[in-house]
């Protein structure tokens, strides 16, 4: 017995020190965070006033990080919310270190997925700004395109961040195009592709319904999107209920009122969900999506019940849903039927869909990846289709193939 109590004693003392030392690093982690956030918080204040040109480049400073074959700069630059007010938007900008050609270098505009609104979460003033980037960034700036990101309005500015609103991530995505072409050293052209993940996905296709619109003289030839949230009410009634609607559904809380005043949060919200929101929404990915798994594992859930039985909540989910492009505009989806965010079968559901009307949609379809890698573990298809589509070849379609997946069935 007494070998025992002194066996539980040594237990419990290393499990105390792990939990002290864990605690510590995660401390030093938030106090070297902050540290780094403050070093960089004047770089990204607007100016006063904010130009009224969009794509103005406001400051740009190299990025400091080691770029395969080419440089990255970090920057800010002017965009514009919906409503036509001009605000700031960080980004970045890589360079590729060949000779431009006379008509200007191709530009890729990249626009990320779901990281969290904090500071430290931004692209450009993240310790991991390559993030998302690894078989794509390199090959891009070997083939000699400009490839410019936008960190989004509002995330790592002054907000607010609309997070999966059409009108301002287009705005965004095309304003950084803008921006990469007031750069000279760039040598930017004007024809560019758009290409994202997971949000940035929902941004690339909106951007493919909108650049024409809104920035007339670019050239948008096609779009590009690795597991998009693209079917938002098929998304949401889904994952209302999983750890995933702890994360997503703060920054849909804290984004789509500022457009839809009079959606309703109680209700709809649990009091939990609303008292954490703010806070959760400004979490970096990881910590809030390990909040997420502890929350759903005690029973707690963030909405009340499935927020697309609420009609202004369904309604606003149609409206960010972006419809099939047409046919002018060739778009490439890849999407892994292991994704446990952006489930599979609501994008099978997209391809059925944007087949059916007409648009010219290649489809990859992929196995064993999950939500996070699926950028990555595409890029050299998504630069092998670029590049056709940048050299003027006909794009193709693979609506022949029906999706691997199907919506499930409900039963009773």
């Amino acid at each position: 017995m007494r070998a025992v109590k002194w066996l539980l004693l040594i237990v419990a003392l290393l499990v105390v020190t792990v939990a002290a030392v864990a605690f510590g690093l995660i401390e030093h982690r938030k106090s070297t965070t902050t540290a780094q956030q403050d070093a960089l918080a004047a770089f990204y204040q607007p100016p006063s006033p904010i130009p009224r040109e969009l794509g103005t480049v406001v400051r740009m400073e190299p990025l400091g990080v080691t770029v395969p074959g080419g440089t990255g700069f970090r920057m800010l630059y002017v965009s514009q919310r919906p409503d036509g007010e001009p605000a700031v938007s960080g980004g970045m900008l890589f360079i590729p270190s060949t000779p431009a050609p006379p008509e200007g270098r191709p530009v890729v505009a990249w626009a990320h997925g779901t990281l969290g609104m904090g500071d430290a979460c931004t692209p450009s003033r993240s310790t991991n700004p390559l993030q998302d980037t690894d078989n794509w960034l390199g090959e891009m700036m070997d083939l000699g395109w400009v490839v410019v990101s936008t960190d989004y309005v509002g995330m790592g500015t002054p907000g607010p961040n609309l997070y999966l609103v059409a009108q301002a991530e287009a705005r965004d995505v095309v304003n950084s195009v803008r921006a990469a072409r007031n750069v000279p050293e760039a040598h930017a052209g004007k024809r560019f592709i758009a290409w994202g993940h997971s949000q940035g996905g929902h941004s690339s296709l909106w951007t493919g319904h909108l650049a024409r619109t809104l920035a007339p003289e670019l050239e948008l030839i096609a779009v590009a999107a690795a597991a998009p949230a693209a079917e938002l009410n098929r998304i949401i009634g889904a994952q209302w209920k999983t750890p995933v609607g702890w994360v997503i559904g703060p920054e849909v809380e804290q984004s789509w009122p500022v457009v839809y005043p009079q959606l309703p949060l109680e209700g709809v919200i649990t009091a939990r969900g609303l008292a954490n929101s703010e806070r959760l929404a400004n979490e970096c990915i990881v910590v809030a999506g390990i909040e997420g798994l502890a929350r759903t594992d005690l029973g707690q859930d963030y909405f009340v019940a499935d927020p697309v039985t609420n009609a202004a909540w369904a309604a606003a989910g149609r409206e960010q849903t972006p419809q099939p492009l047409p046919a002018d505009m060739p778009v490439f989806i890849a999407q892994s039927t292991a994704d446990a965010v952006v489930l599979a079968w609501p994008n099978g559901v997209l391809q059925d869909t944007w087949c059916a009307a007409g648009s010219t949609l290649s489809m990859l379809w992929l196995g064993k990846v999950n939500h996070q890698d699926t950028a990555m573990v595409a890029g050299p298809q998504v630069v092998s289709w670029i590049a056709d589509r940048f050299a003027g070849r006909p794009a193709g379609r693979t609506c022949d193939v029906p999706p691997p997946v199907r919506a499930p069935t409900t039963s009773g």
